[in-house]
């Protein structure tokens, strides 16, 4: 009996071992699925065939949802990922000896490797430093007059990421501020909403509000992070810098033949709702796990938790323990430094195991 126990005891023992390892993704929301609502109008899309390039009833749909949302007549054009939607958005805003002012920590001067660049036969990606991930108005200031000669790239794009690329928001009032400065030196505003869905959740703003009504020129809207397979919405408020961007998409290999595929997603997500809940929910995660961690010696916060990332300060040995248990993140943020980011689909559950398995990984440590 004793020794059928021990076995018993062992199997159970390699079970939870096998659990743990088992891989836990919270290091990106790229790595989410398909939300349900996107789903049904996929295969409603697939049901039937439509005109390629672009030209079906999907695309038509979804572009005109998209005006309903931001309550303007903007044009919307649909890419495969954010580096191409990004980078096209540029080029279209800048000539190759024009710059562009942007965070040093943005996704366009950091891992889109060259892609503004490229796209845009060389315009510079000038990087100013700022608090939490935000550029300030004196910032672009400074930058655009410290130099004004020939020989200099001449500023003439401001990119913001929203929400940052640490987790952080711009404000309305900062957006305005922002605009203020941008109309003073001639600079058109470039928007990257890899998570602008989460931003609009987190300062309950309109899209419109967020966007075009404080400045933006160009939004880049993410869906890939917002419970699609793929797809970004390139959405133009300035209908002028559109001109010939779908040439731009082609040459790029951004004009997707079966076009309904990218567009009848967005579909679910905007009739739905479920952009805005699927935001919502993913906030509400990474607020719960700042919420677990808050009084637990040993973690620091390294950023305020206004979206849905959490950036921590964990020691490498509390690091190690967490991949063993099978926990993904990124640690590209200084050393030391964790991020978790939170989906549609990231349950309670997975964040409070998350919570447990920190504590007990700073325990075993000696915190």
């Amino acid at each position: 009996m004793s020794k059928t126990i021990a076995q018993d005891d062992l199997l159970a023992a390699g079970e939870r071992v096998m659990a743990e390892s088992q891989p836990r993704f919270l290091a990106s929301d790229n790595t989410s699925g398909i939300c349900p609502e996107a789903m049904e109008t996929l295969l409603e899309a697939n049901a039937s065939d439509d005109l390629a390039y672009g030209n079906d009833r999907w695309t038509q749909l979804a572009s005109d949802r998209f005006r309903e949302l931001f309550e303007t007549d903007c044009e919307v054009f649909f890419v495969f990922n954010g580096t191409a939607a990004n980078s096209l958005a540029l080029a279209s805003m800048c000539q190759s000896y024009h710059s562009v002012i942007c965070h040093q920590l943005a996704h366009i001067e950091t891992d889109e490797c060259g892609g503004p660049e490229f796209f845009s036969n060389g315009s510079k990606l000038l990087n100013v430093g700022g608090d939490n991930g935000r550029i300030t108005p004196s910032g672009i200031a400074t930058t655009v007059t410290r130099r004004g000669d020939i020989h200099y790239p001449r500023p003439k794009v401001v990119s913001l990421t929203q929400a940052t690329e640490v987790g952080t928001l711009y404000s309305l009032d900062e957006l305005r501020a922002i605009r203020e400065v941008a109309d003073r030196y001639e600079l058109k505003i470039h928007m990257d909403g890899a998570r602008f869905a989460n931003a609009c959740a987190a300062l309950e703003c309109s899209p419109a509000e967020l966007s075009w009504r404080s400045g933006v020129d160009v939004l880049c809207f993410s869906g890939t992070k917002n419970g699609l397979a793929f797809g970004e919405a390139v959405i133009f408020f300035d209908r002028r810098m559109a001109e010939d961007f779908e040439y731009r998409c082609k040459q790029a290999g951004q004009l997707a033949s079966k076009m309904r595929f990218i567009s009848a997603p967005w579909l679910g997500l905007l009739d739905s709702g479920a952009w805005l809940d699927n935001a919502r929910h993913a906030n509400a995660m990474a607020s719960r796990l700042a919420e677990g961690l808050k009084d637990v010696e040993g973690v620091e916060l390294m950023f305020p938790v206004q979206a849905n990332s959490l950036f921590l300060e964990l020691p490498s040995r509390v690091q190690q323990t967490l991949r063993e248990r099978g926990w993904t993140f990124y640690t590209f943020i200084g050393e030391g430094g964790v991020r978790f980011v939170c989906s549609w689909n990231t349950s309670p559950e997975l964040i409070d195991a998350l919570r447990d398995d920190i504590i007990a990984a700073l325990a075993s440590s000696g915190r």
